[in-house]
């Protein structure tokens, strides 16, 4: 006889082999996917019901000492239990009173997520002189080359802007973002290189976006997250995926001192707005980006990553962008050319708990990188 622990990753194929009945596969399964589940300003009344319900399906909660007796009317409480366990509790749930049925429908929801082994890499090309990394700068004829390169190197998508965002950049004028992205546009459009790939227009102003999507660009990629109701329109007059990112602020303002009551539940309530909002004038595919650095300190960034999963009961797709950014630099001191590990670092952890697109600067290094990390989940 020998023993072994084995990773949980593909437990579902593991039952399989050991010949588990069809049906016990999937019981089994969900017995293996614990769950921590943190409950703020919940009813004391609700607090007990919840304790007990969780105990009579297995399940536990923590509890602030004091709440079997209401000490404090309001608590906190972190329930712990596994997939299947919250299958039984949230039917539970369901029928109770103080506001239990809203966490049932959480726990439904939360269910209901199933995180994407597919990921799309979304390369990065900058038509301007201030972008914060060197590396992604091109113009005309140079950047028909790298769109080649990176196509070769594995990109899925292709996101081409011609306006910095980085902290403390500043605007310009929409008639001198379009003259500067204008030519590769053209050139796009002229060599149909849409055909190899999808192209992304990394802006907020309708006429850049109108341009690019009359070249043959099928997402646009809007940092301000929806805030412009004529970019919405055009998501839906042509039927574009659009990105709607979170930033607290401006790109000048944005990293002066930001703050949140709760950096996860705070984003969560802004991208239900922005969901609503793009339902409203017809986009059919959106795509959220949490907005890594845009209004976040390294604590909020890490937290937001940490915590993707939770954005998944949303229902859309999470695209992740921390590529060579200086929150690497404050773990790690470095130049965004030192970068390259920290990136891969924080987008492979994006991967695993839940970005389905990274958007980078370094395509093929991604490319090797994701598919050693999908080997691990596929083996």
């Amino acid at each position: 006889m020998r023993c072994k622990k084995i990773a949980n990753q593909n437990i579902k194929e593991y039952l399989q082999k050991l010949d588990v009945d069809r049906g016990g596969v999937s019981i089994l399964a969900k017995k293996t996917q614990l769950h921590l589940i943190e409950i703020t300003n919940l009813h004391v009344g609700a607090a007990n019901i919840l304790k007990q319900d969780a105990l009579s399906v297995g399940a536990d909660t923590a509890v602030p000492r004091g709440t079997i007796i209401a000490k404090e009317p309001y608590v906190n409480v972190l329930l712990i239990a596994t997939a299947r366990e919250l299958e039984k509790l949230s039917k539970k749930l369901l029928v109770q009173p103080f506001g239990l049925k809203e966490i049932a429908h959480f726990l439904e929801s939360l269910l209901k997520v199933k995180k994407t082994k597919s990921v799309q890499i979304m390369g990065v090309i900058n038509a301007n002189d201030d972008s914060f990394f060197s590396g992604s700068r091109f113009r005309d004829k140079d950047a028909v080359e790298k769109i080649e390169q990176m196509i070769a190197d594995g990109a899925d998508i292709i996101d081409i802007g011609g306006v910095s965002s980085r902290p403390g950049s500043q605007s310009v004028s929409k008639e001198e973002e379009l003259a500067r992205v204008k030519p590769i546009l053209d050139a796009i459009a002229h060599h149909k290189l849409y055909e190899k790939v999808t192209f992304s227009i990394d802006s907020y102003e309708p006429l850049v976006i109108a341009k690019a999507l009359e070249s043959g660009f099928g997402i646009i990629n809007d940092i301000t997250g929806l805030q412009n109701d004529e970019v919405v329109k055009l998501g839906g007059a042509y039927n574009a995926t659009v990105v709607a990112m979170h930033m607290q602020g401006t790109p000048q303002t944005m990293q002066k001192a930001p703050h949140y009551d709760d950096v996860v539940l705070d984003i969560y309530d802004a991208f239900e707005k922005m969901i609503q909002k793009a339902d409203s004038f017809g986009v059919k595919e959106l795509v959220l980006d949490v907005g890594i650095g845009f209004g976040k300190t390294l604590e909020h960034n890490i937290a937001l990553i940490q915590n993707l999963e939770h954005f998944l009961t949303l229902g859309k797709p999470l695209l992740v962008g921390a590529s060579r950014k200086s929150m690497i630099d404050m773990i790690s001191p470095s130049t965004p050319q030192e970068r390259l590990a920290g990136t891969l670092a924080i987008h492979l952890e994006s991967v695993k708990n839940g970005a389905s697109i990274v958007r980078v600067h370094d395509v093929y290094e991604h490319k090797q990188a994701l598919l050693v990390q999908q080997k691990f989940w596929n083996n």
